[in-house]
């Protein structure tokens, strides 16, 4: 048997043979922890008990808030409103007028001698409006001529400016229901049938969702997912970042996954800690559709966690991201069309505002919680969601490339 020497290896093979990876490495880097969803699931969560300026924006910071940002609003709804008479008519019907009012709830009524006096409580905001009782009134009802009071408020502070008005709005409109029964009164009828006849079809106002109308009920449900949103975006933006600087941004779009995951799960559990404890504490109207609410979590949270990661690759420094996201809370609130209607922004801002998750995500929310809508009266919400989280992906998919090129050039 004749052995046929082995050919040697020339230079060119034996670097080539040296820079081949084995099959043992190939196997190593698929299932690195980078490239597993289940690997980068669990280094997500290490990373973030690691950082503590990650886990102070997305555990501590929204707990904080939920304890804290609905305390001045405990009153829920705005009483004894300082505010000032002049009564420069002195009878027995401004006397009337002035008793009714000083009984609302919603004012705390003083007494002036002339409007100047008045306005100068106003400009050292001692007060927030003031009635004026002109003489003759009580003359000029009883003659049956058209008579008036003013109110006047200080219309840059709206919300004591309403109260004012509907307080004096009260007080005024139940003495003159009192005046045309007891004209009525005098010209024959009974007091029965001129009560009924003063209001010929009653009104009632029936509030609902919201039943004590307290401003609290109101703006905290919707500031909730804009907490949750902004911690969740520039905590996820702030640990890619960090990532980035130490080179450990690059994953598969399963090791993708397993971060947005990890990021989802935290922001998740605070959105349970809103809509289970905090609301339950302030006494806000929840849970009509919890079901519903937890379904509008599971999507919401990956679609905000999924932008976060576009904007640390983006910002790709810790800092950066911190420094550009902390200012477009307020502007992201008022886009959403819930603090003012959407049908009111202007044109571009009606179609800017969709590439925001808020905008589905605070009105998707307070309809499922607060209002008890079914899944399928705000599918339209749910599908605004599931797209954007798609498009954040494809950006997410992008900018995974163009860094995997620029290192490759590099």
């Amino acid at each position: 048997m004749v052995m046929t020497p082995k050919e040697p290896l020339s230079q060119e093979n034996l670097i080539a043979t040296k820079n081949q990876p084995s099959s043992a490495m190939l196997e190593a880097k698929s299932h690195s922890p980078a490239q597993s969803f289940f690997g980068s699931f669990l280094q997500t969560i290490k990373d973030v008990f690691s950082d503590k300026g990650v886990l102070l924006l997305l555990m501590i910071a929204p707990i904080i808030y939920g304890f804290f940002y609905p305390w001045p609003y405990s009153t829920e709804v705005v009483n004894h409103v300082p505010v000032g008479i002049v009564d420069q008519d002195n009878t027995n019907l401004s006397q009337t007028i002035v008793r009714y009012a000083s009984a609302s709830p919603q004012l705390d009524t003083k007494r002036f001698l002339n409007e100047q006096d008045a306005q100068e409580a106003i400009w050292s905001d001692d007060i927030a409006g003031y009635m004026i009782i002109p003489s003759g009134l009580e003359q000029q009802v009883l003659s049956g001529k058209a008579a008036s009071v003013s109110v006047l408020g200080n219309g840059g502070y709206f919300l004591l400016n309403k109260n004012v008005q509907m307080g004096f709005l009260q007080a005024v409109s139940t003495v003159s229901a009192g005046v045309e029964i007891k004209k009525s009164v005098a010209q024959g009828a009974y007091s029965a049938t001129a009560a009924a006849n003063t209001q010929a079809v009653p009104l009632r106002i029936i509030p609902l969702y919201n039943q004590t109308e307290g401003y609290g009920a109101y703006v905290v449900p919707a500031v909730a997912i804009l907490i949750l949103q902004q911690t969740l975006l520039m905590s996820t933006a702030m640990l890619i970042g960090t990532w980035y600087e130490q080179r450990r941004h690059t994953a598969s779009i399963r090791g993708w996954l397993g971060r947005i995951a990890a990021l989802s799960m935290f922001s998740f559990i605070i959105g349970c800690f809103y809509y289970g404890w905090t609301f339950e504490l302030h006494h806000y109207p929840r849970g009509q559709n919890m079901l519903g609410s937890l379904l509008f979590l599971l999507l919401f949270c990956p679609t905000v966690a999924t932008l976060g990661c576009v904007f640390g690759l983006w910002f790709r420094q810790r800092e950066r991201s911190i420094q550009i996201l902390i200012f477009s809370s307020l502007p992201m609130f008022f886009v959403s069309g819930y603090p003012w209607p959407a049908n009111q922004l202007p044109e571009f801002l009606q179609i800017i505002r969709w590439v925001i998750p808020t905008t589905p995500g605070i009105n998707t929310s307070v309809q499922l919680n607060q209002m008890g809508a079914s899944v399928a009266q705000v599918a339209t919400g749910f599908y605004a969601l599931a797209g954007l989280w798609a498009f954040y992906f494809l950006l997410l998919l992008l900018f995974r490339w163009c860094t995997s090129q620029s290192k490759t050039a590099f």
